[in-house]
């Protein structure tokens, strides 16, 4: 069985890769353990229509039939086991990952249990992947950006490919997050691979 997969939503645009991601990783039989910020909360109600309420978090009502297999974690609890390295994971993934958290994340300096469970792999040495959906980008962006890579983590932007047969939104939804589960090693057929027919 493979180690749990953390998932931290926070304040960007595009909460749809995340709820995609959750729901494709609990039906491919992968743990996950879920943490999502007030402004992630505030950016799922407003683009999804879903309302989410973090002190009483409710997996079924966001993701209906198919909440075996995930742990929320409240964005205040230093507690959790996703805030210690020696909680074993299979990787983390921050979805989308907003200005301020790639910030922290950049500086080391975790305000939150989803900035404080990205340092931890990072210091783990363990997959991190952020996935920004800024545009345009600042120089601070682009230098915060360098900054993860050069600690370990991989910067994925939410830049869907039009090259696999877009029919519909999905497609560019699932292209996203076909990509960060090729970077966490978890197979899909979300998308036609460059030089499939």
């Amino acid at each position: 069985m493979s180690h749990p997969i953390v998932i931290g939503i926070t304040g960007a645009s595009g909460a749809v890769y995340a709820t995609r991601l959750v729901d494709v990783l609990l039906r491919a039989g992968h743990e996950v353990h879920l943490s999502i910020s007030p402004s992630g909360r505030d950016v799922m109600q407003q683009e999804l229509d879903r309302t989410v309420d973090l002190e009483n978090f409710d997996a079924k009502r966001l993701f209906a039939e198919n909440a075996e297999g995930l742990t929320y974690h409240h964005w205040q609890n230093f507690m959790a086991p996703i805030a210690s390295g020696s909680f074993l994971t299979g990787g983390m993934v921050i979805c989308p990952c907003s200005g301020t958290t790639l910030s922290s994340v950049a500086a080391g300096a975790s305000g939150n249990l989803i900035q404080r469970a990205a340092e931890v792999h990072l210091k783990e040495r363990r997959r991190l992947i952020l996935v920004p959906r800024e545009t345009p980008l600042s120089l601070t962006h682009i230098d915060n950006m360098r900054r993860v890579t050069e600690a370990g983590a991989v910067v994925l932007p939410a830049s869907p490919g039009w090259y696999h047969g877009v029919t519909k939104l999905d497609d560019l939804v699932d292209f996203v997050v076909g990509r960060i589960c090729d970077q966490l090693g978890v197979n899909n057929r979300l998308m036609r691979r460059w030089g499939e027919s």
